[in-house]
């Protein structure tokens, strides 16, 4: 007798937030240094994880051309991490390698404690930032899943495990209240429905909410400002502007200007404008090699910057993505996830990634404690450098001892939500 045929889904929810508050700490940062990640135990992800990062944003930038794109890297990389801890032979490998390891380099005892060890250093308790990532697992009711997977799946990824009888349409709506609850009501409608033949909903979330180190004062933001999204369009965004010193360098190689703005909680934000017709040059460059050369490159400077004030939201179907990286067999008649369980034949059957980015001021708070904040401004300094993000760019968030992209994201028109 055929054994059954049960699907597995991946969901992935996060929100990002940005806010505009003024600092506790007046002083400002240190000068912008190499990554000093490398003897931190989550840092044995940190270079394959990277490279999966912009591997996958190529595929996503030319899934959705002409398209905002947003997502989180290290989120969907620790969900495959997790879903391979029940995977064999081909289909195991096939994660593994396309997350970006060696398995005959490294063992992958050493990935999942690698991953283990980033997932405690999103959690940790930060009273300067608010980030921390967490896994759910919804399984069938009357699934026999396997002992060691769910143990090394609480113990590495901190996932929790709910018992769902997924034939109830109320079953939607408590995955969906879940995500909400945990990414602070942000990601709603997160599934829209569930196969009958649904056996296992693996989800993973993120929340990150920071303050700028130095942050912008909401009376100088200009209500409307001129975008350029091509030749053909222009669309009038809220641009932020203030004039203090940030880490800035321009790459002579592609053409591209690079800014990085600082966050209290040590982490930061990479805000690059690539040349005129230089973006697609740009994206395809994107790599930890370059991350470290930039890292080199900027220097502390007067600057005088201007940022759109803007909210997006992205979602993706991973599974028509996916396979075209290498991740082929957990979407099909090949899949062997006996490590899960070994009851009936089970696969991925959908995998869904949604994103929400909100940069912006807080409101009167923000107002009220930057009121007597005085800002030299251009016309003042007619030498000091300007960097107006007023056409598509790039924008890559990361955190000091994580030293991999949190999220990456490209901005082709702040309107379009």
């Amino acid at each position: 007798m055929a054994s059954s045929l049960y699907h597995l889904l991946l969901f992935v929810g996060l929100w990002t937030a940005i806010y505009c508050k003024p600092p506790s700490d007046p002083h400002s940062r240190g000068s912008p240094r190499p990554p000093s990640a490398k003897d931190s135990p989550a840092s044995l992800v940190s270079s394959g994880s990277t490279n999966f990062a912009f591997h996958l944003y190529r595929r996503l930038a030319l899934h959705s051309p002409s398209r905002n794109v947003f997502f989180s890297p290290v989120s969907i990389s620790t969900s495959l991490a997790m879903l391979s801890l029940g995977g064999y032979s081909a289909t195991k490998a096939q994660i593994l390698r396309t997350l970006g390891f060696n398995l005959t380099v490294t063992p992958e005892s050493a990935i999942h404690q690698g991953f283990q060890h980033l997932v405690h250093a999103l959690n940790a308790p930060n009273t300067e930032l608010d980030l921390r990532m967490g896994s759910a697992l919804f399984v069938k009711k009357g699934l026999q899943l396997q002992a060691s997977f769910l143990d090394r799946a609480k113990r590495l990824y901190g996932s929790k495990v709910f018992s769902m009888d997924f034939s109830n349409a109320f079953s939607v709506q408590r995955i969906n209240r879940y995500v909400e609850k945990e990414t602070k009501g942000k990601v709603t409608n997160l599934i829209r429905d569930l196969d009958p033949l649904t056996a296992m909903v693996l989800v993973n979330h993120i929340l990150f909410k920071a303050k700028w180190m130095k942050p912008f004062n909401p009376a100088d933001t200009h209500r409307s400002f001129p975008f350029l999204v091509d030749k053909q369009t222009t669309v009038h965004v809220p641009m932020m502007q203030q004039m203090e010193t940030f880490a800035f360098g321009v790459d002579p190689q592609l053409n591209c200007s690079v800014l990085q703005m600082d966050y209290k909680g040590d982490t930061r934000a990479l805000f690059v404008l690539p040349g005129e017709g230089r973006m697609r040059q740009l994206e395809k460059a994107l790599s930890t090699r370059l991350l470290r050369r930039w890292s080199h490159l900027l220097q502390k400077r007067q600057i005088e910057v201007f940022i759109p004030k803007f909210s997006i939201s992205a979602s993706y179907n991973l599974e028509t993505i996916l396979p075209k990286m290498g991740i082929r067999d957990a979407f099909g008649k090949n899949a062997d996830f006996s490590g899960i369980t070994k009851t009936g034949f089970l696969q991925v059957s959908k995998a869904t990634h949604k994103a929400v980015l909100d940069i912006g001021e807080e409101g009167t708070e923000a107002a009220a404690a930057t009121a007597t904040k005085l800002i030299v401004r251009s016309k003042d300094r007619p030498f000091s450098t300007v960097l107006r993000l007023d056409k598509p760019f790039i924008v890559i968030l990361m955190k000091e001892d994580i030293n991999s992209p949190l999220f990456i994201g490209k901005i082709e028109n702040p309107t379009k939500a």
